[in-house]
């Protein structure tokens, strides 16, 4: 078949690009080359792809100029480009699809915020459930066919490069595989409450007393939340996403408050304790059949229920080995 680029702007949270990868392969599965536009973060996430990534500008002026660059590039082998549906806006904000509208392309989105003008073709959404699906979704409405959604995990790819950094890294702090990794932090809010397990530097404590490596790798501005609130955990600062999805191919468990390394933790098949509080776990639950939800809302978990969660998941590991 020609070639048929599609382009795809991508979502503005590290958990959502990553929910939105089932319908990116399926994308791919049925012939289209994308070209993704996202954050600065997104080409270290998706390396392992393969895909081409932009990374969005600043000013809007800049993102149109990016997207009219990426049509006229598209044109170039596919003369008939311009003549069809050719990108996909998985955000839901107007101005994702007033941007795709300036560069005159014929996206296809959700309706949502009254961008229906602006778009080819704007497609109803189903509130409530969970936001893999609503992407997956939305990919099936534009390939005009009708698939579930795979169950199994995400299986993000890493690159070999990501991959060899990132065992150089726990080589050069004494880490062998099997460690433990926790991620007490949370950005934002859901429904204006904190994300962040109240119980979680206890439980941490409980954690370390129980023996073997803990380890954290935090992002920008959290290395003192690590330092502060969770001594004698090992700490990895700095590690770019695509480095961490492949150091966490190595840890026996995650934990996790509401956040992306979570998403991350599962995509690569990681098992993963997911600690919620007022997130709704049916709608942004990491996504895969390694993932254990502990919630007591509007209360949070205990410590010694966690510790028990800990328990069974490295007992199911070192079983399976």
């Amino acid at each position: 078949m020609p070639p048929r680029p599609l382009i795809v702007r991508l979502r503005n949270w590290v958990g959502d690009v990553i929910l939105g990868i089932p319908a990116l392969h399926l994308l791919q599965a049925h012939g289209y080359q994308l070209q993704l536009v996202g954050k600065r973060w997104a080409p270290a996430l998706l390396a392992g792809e393969g895909w081409p990534v932009h990374v969005r500008p600043g000013t809007l002026r800049e993102r149109v100029a990016q997207l009219s660059r990426c049509k006229q590039d598209a044109l170039v082998n596919d003369p008939g480009f311009a003549g069809r549906d050719n990108a996909l806006v998985l955000p839901t904000s107007f101005s994702g699809a007033l941007e795709m509208r300036l560069a005159g392309l014929r996206a296809v989105g959700y309706a949502q915020e009254a961008r229906g003008v602006l778009l080819a073709r704007a497609e109803p959404i189903t509130y409530g459930g969970h936001a893999l699906i609503s992407y997956w979704e939305l990919a099936c409405r534009f390939l005009g066919i009708a698939r579930a959604a795979p169950p199994e995990c995400i299986a993000l790819k890493t690159s070999a490069a990501d991959q060899a950094q990132a065992d150089a890294l726990l080589a050069e702090h004494g880490l062998a595989p099997g460690f433990v990794v926790v991620c007490p932090f949370a950005g934002g809010q859901f429904e204006k409450q904190d994300k962040t397990w109240p119980a979680f530097a206890p439980f941490t404590r409980a954690l370390l007393a129980r023996g073997g490596a803990v380890i954290a790798c935090p992002g920008p501005g959290e290395d003192e939340i690590v330092r502060r609130d969770h001594p004698g955990v090992r700490m990895l600062a700095g590690v770019e996403l695509g480095v961490y999805g492949a150091l966490l191919r190595r840890a026996a468990l995650v934990i996790s408050n509401d956040t992306g390394p979570a998403h991350l933790a599962a995509a690569v098949g990681v098992p993963v304790l997911s600690v919620l509080g007022p997130t709704k776990p049916e709608q942004w639950a990491p996504w895969g059949p390694q993932v254990h939800v502990l919630r007591r809302w509007p209360a949070w978990p205990q410590v010694d229920e966690a510790m028990a969660c800990v328990e069974q998941l490295l007992g199911a590991a070192r079983g399976a080995r």
